[in-house]
């Protein structure tokens, strides 16, 4: 242990968080745009020689000054960085680091999950996490009508990549896709993109954003996309928990960020679908076309370009429209917190509409038009 001071640095102390960008600068690494907590250790003239940040439950922007490597210091700071999270309750923590400095921050408990190979790698402090989290979603399958009804129709397994047939039947493979969602809240366009991807396969795996960083909490979303569903008999739900589109993985999703950034959280959160895809045989992913989202619009067009290269198919849906506009979900938060309920009964199904019509809304209608922007950026 050093005798430098490690400090929390506040949003109000300029020097230090020049300092503390400078020092980055320095060492190469691009300062989040999006921090709750940054720390800086100083030496004797009160320089800073090394930060590191925190931005929920994932730890960043780690940096030690190229005079002190070699010291420890980085220990020390990921040690502070972590006592931080576990006393906010964070004990599943993530991290990001560069490919070259993976080994130290797996000797410090950290386990790789997946690699952008020269750009990044995406660690946890859970040896199992991520692979009982794959367990988890084929449990949840094999626990699924759709796939218990397909399965007892067609023998061949669905978990895993499906082999080839070698029974000379000519049959080819049930075609297993995958769709993932935030619905903020559930319109007509998400039940129309579900119901294209359903009709074109055999089993859909409709994945959830379970993250709570939405207007809408998950508890409800959840509950109208499976009420918006309930009339398609080939769907597994699952929560996307903290591995797809979450802050963890894409936290370029919730909050705004730079271009570069927002395309190196979306190719990181794409090489996480594709071991998802792996554990369940995953071969085609739906996405509705985007014409309104900055980030969303990039996000398809990455996973367009990056998704064929692990041999699975990128389907992007044309938007359905109403009187030659676009369904989104920011129209309809818009509609909410203007009160306009005769637009908004045009561009949602029955069942979100009843949800918003009832009492059980008022908190999440306050909050929507509490809200200065309610547009996805």
């Amino acid at each position: 242990m050093s005798d430098y001071q490690i400090s929390k640095v506040y949003p109000s102390d300029k020097r230090t968080n020049r300092l503390v960008s400078e020092l980055l600068i320095k060492e190469g690494i691009r300062k989040d745009g999006n921090l709750d907590y940054i720390c800086a250790m100083f030496d004797d003239d009160m320089n800073v020689i090394a930060t590191g940040s925190c931005f929920g439950n994932t730890l960043r922007c780690m940096a030690v000054d190229s005079s002190h490597q070699g010291e420890g210091l980085m220990n020390e700071i990921v040690t502070h960085l972590m006592e931080v999270q576990f006393a906010r309750g964070n004990m599943h923590l993530f991290l990001y680091t560069k490919c070259n400095s993976a080994k130290f921050f797996g000797d410090l408990g950290f386990y790789e999950i997946v690699r952008v190979d020269g750009q990044i790698v995406f660690m946890e402090n859970r040896k199992t996490g991520f692979s009982g989290y794959l367990e988890k979603l084929k449990e949840e399958t094999c626990e699924c009508k759709a796939y218990t009804d397909l399965a007892n129709a067609d023998k061949r397994c669905l978990t895993g990549h499906a082999a080839a047939s070698t029974d000379g039947s000519g049959t080819s493979d049930p075609v297993i896709s995958a769709l993932v969602m935030n619905a903020n809240p559930f319109t007509l366009g998400h039940q129309y993109l579900v119901e294209t991807a359903a009709a074109s396969c055999d089993l859909l795996h409709l994945f959830i954003v379970s993250e709570d960083s939405s207007l809408v909490p998950f508890s409800v979303r959840k509950k109208l996309v499976m009420e918006g569903t309930a009339h398609l008999s080939n769907i597994c739900y699952h929560e996307s928990g903290p591995y797809i589109i979450s802050s963890a993985t894409f936290p370029s999703y919730f909050q705004k960020d730079e271009t570069a950034v927002i395309e190196s959280h979306a190719r990181l959160d794409l090489a996480v679908f594709t071991r998802i895809s792996e554990a369940l045989g995953i071969t085609c992913r739906y996405v509705g076309e985007e014409p309104t989202s900055l980030v969303t619009s990039m996000y398809n067009k990455i996973m367009a370009a990056e998704l064929p290269k692990a041999d699975i198919q990128c389907r992007i849906i044309p938007r359905k429209e109403v009187n030659g506009k676009p369904i989104s979900a920011s129209t309809v938060r818009q509609c909410l917190k203007d009160g306009d309920m005769e637009t908004l009964k045009a561009l949602i199904p029955e069942t979100t509409l009843r949800y918003f019509e009832s009492p059980e809304a008022a908190p999440v209608i306050e909050k929507i038009r509490a809200e200065a922007n309610v547009i996805h950026y």
